[in-house]
């Protein structure tokens, strides 16, 4: 599994966790799914959608890239909308499998995150990985 180093292990100030610190051996990978966002979610559920949405553009960009240690619970919540499979077959299962945002997609879900006057998202992250 690829461990993602420098982005963010969880949103700042809360339990909402972006990676996964090792694989999960005995049953591998979690399988992504799409998950319903209704609109009653909690400000504070859609604040860590935006935050996730943010690392992963200032992390990754418009590249491709593998799914490695990132949280599949997390990914799942953007997963067929605004972060999409780039590569036919599609492997949900897999650690390997690679992914891509959908800039056009994401822009019009996370504005904010794309405004020319964003800031920087590393200036909050809590990196747990810099103490394992």
């Amino acid at each position: 599994m690829l461990k993602h180093r420098g982005f963010p292990g969880r949103m700042p100030g809360t339990d909402f966790q972006f990676t996964i610190r090792r694989a999960n051996v005995k049953e591998g990978a979690t399988k992504l799914i799409r998950r319903e966002r209704f609109k009653d979610r909690k400000k504070l559920d859609r604040a860590a959608d935006a935050a996730f949405m943010a690392a992963l553009w200032q992390y990754f960009g418009e590249e491709p890239f593998q799914r490695g240690n990132l949280d599949a619970g997390r990914l799942s919540w953007l997963f067929g909308r605004e972060v999409v499979p780039a590569e036919d077959p599609f492997d949900p299962c897999s650690y390997e499998a690679l992914l891509r945002i959908d800039v056009k997609r994401a822009e019009a879900s996370f504005p904010e995150v794309f405004a020319p006057d964003a800031p920087a998202a590393s200036d909050d992250w809590d990196d747990e990985d810099e103490q394992a």
